[in-house]
């Protein structure tokens, strides 16, 4: 479960990119990519820095490359609910300006010693990765822009005030996209007294200054909430270095929490008007977090619930035998609280009720009985046979090991993966869904709805 993404064997355990929540989902199919010859095993070695940092370092000299992840404790779920958008804003902002390099020299810097920078930003992470030649003239270039960066930040007006008219641009395009809407309006209803369930919109974000975004950089960027990872090339005593070199300079921050998860009283129906010519429909509701003792079990039934493509049971009844959606899906998101079941569709708003109603059908039928022993072991072999895919390279690794890192998972966790998976039983599933999974709980949004 060491992904940010969706419990799906498409993608570890969720998937990503929707909006705002973009890091989320590592589904099965995330985790799935894990493992090719070069990387039969992943040997995570862990320590805490000089600077109070965790580090997480997998030695590899295959290529001549380094992956790097610095992640801190400050995802959106740690924004004021009326400042929402907040923590975004402020990891932007890093790249703006720092002690020594200006916003034109950093990424100058960054293209010219062949580095790729990108930030990383979801519910629950706010950070950045790096991939550099491993060559010490090119390496020391990029590492040294990124500890600068993240160490020393200076929030010139002019930066803010332009990226923050970027950022209410953005938000306000994302309000009229059907999907968007569906998915804000969901997290609402899945989460009405929780943090993950705030959205940024044009007005939280106006209401923003860099006074703010000074606060909250000297509140949660610190060493106490900081996770480096380093992938690849690299022996041990320099990634000691480099991770101090990376933190040495950050504050202690702050000890901020996210509450507990209040389950909400669930069985709503959202019905939004909107002019796009199909519904957009999503059901959900709070269910697992990261290092959840039924993360397996969920994993293997989502693949045969909704997860597994064509071969789904929802993919079957809802498209091929009624012709009601193109897709259908269903996929678990974990965070550091719990994070949501999805299930999502588009159909004809004509037969919005019917695709809707056939699909909760699936859903109740599913939960009530469990899979059949052959679609169970069929989920498995596909699920055991799709992971070597997703370790074949420094940079899958990398996110893997990121999400082991931050969420404290155990360091063998890629290593006994396929294990866990092959342990998996029917009772296992049948309880699992039972415990997490009330159908009659399930909130619901249709943008689009007929009239």
């Amino acid at each position: 479960m060491p992904y940010p993404e969706r419990l799906s064997p498409s993608r570890v355990l969720c998937e990503k990119g929707e909006a705002k929540r973009t890091f989320r989902c590592l589904s099965a199919s995330l985790l799935l990519a894990l493992a090719a010859p070069a990387w039969s095993r992943v040997d995570v070695q862990h320590w805490v820095a000089q600077s109070g940092a965790r580090v997480y370092f997998v030695e590899s000299h295959a290529l001549p490359i380094l992956d790097v992840a610095v992640e801190f404790s400050a995802g959106g779920a740690y924004d004021p609910a009326e400042k929402a958008g907040l923590g975004k804003l402020t990891l932007g902002m890093l790249k703006g300006g720092s002690s020594r390099y200006s916003e034109t020299e950093i990424t100058r810097r960054i293209a010219d010693s062949g580095a790729e920078l990108q930030d990383t930003f979801d519910l629950d992470r706010a950070g950045y990765r790096l991939r550099t030649l491993s060559s010490e003239a090119q390496r020391k270039v990029a590492t040294e822009t990124l500890a600068d960066l993240l160490q020393s930040p200076q929030f010139a007006n002019e930066v803010f005030e332009r990226e923050k008219a970027r950022a209410i641009a953005s938000a306000g395009e994302e309000e009229t996209r059907p999907e968007h809407i569906a998915e804000q309006r969901l997290y609402e209803l899945m989460y009405p007294s929780h943090p993950y369930g705030a959205a940024e919109t044009p007005s939280t974000l106006a209401s923003i200054t860099r006074d703010d975004v000074e606060r909250h950089y000297r509140s949660l960027y610190g060493s106490k909430r900081v996770v480096v990872t380093l992938v690849g090339d690299l022996r041990r005593d320099a990634a000691k270095a480099l991770a101090e070199e990376l933190t040495s300079r950050l504050t202690g921050g702050s000890d901020a929490t996210l509450p507990a998860v209040t389950p909400a009283p669930g069985g709503r129906t959202l019905r939004v008007a909107h002019p796009a010519t199909q519904s957009h429909i999503l059901l959900g509701l709070p269910a697992l977090a990261y290092g959840d003792s039924d993360y397996f079990p969920l994993l293997v039934g989502n693949y045969i619930l909704g997860g597994g493509g064509f071969v789904s049971r929802l993919m079957k009844e809802v498209r091929s035998k009624r012709g009601f959606a193109y897709s259908v899906y269903s996929h678990f998101y974990p965070y550091e609280r719990e994070g949501p079941f999805l299930v999502g569709l588009q159909t004809r708003r004509d037969q919005s009720g019917e695709a809707l109603a056939r699909t909760r059908s699936v859903i109740t039928e599913f939960i009530a009985r469990g899979p059949t022993r052959s679609e169970l072991e069929a989920a498995k072999k596909s699920l055991i046979g799709g992971f070597p895919l997703r370790i074949d390279n420094n940079r899958k690794i990398l996110s893997q090991v990121a999400a082991i890192a931050f969420y404290r998972l155990p360091l063998d966790w890629l290593n006994q993966y396929q294990d866990r998976l092959r342990s998996v039983t029917l009772a296992q599933v049948r309880g699992a869904f039972a415990r997490r999974i009330d159908p009659g709980k399930l909130s619901t949004v249709i943008v689009g709805a007929p009239e």
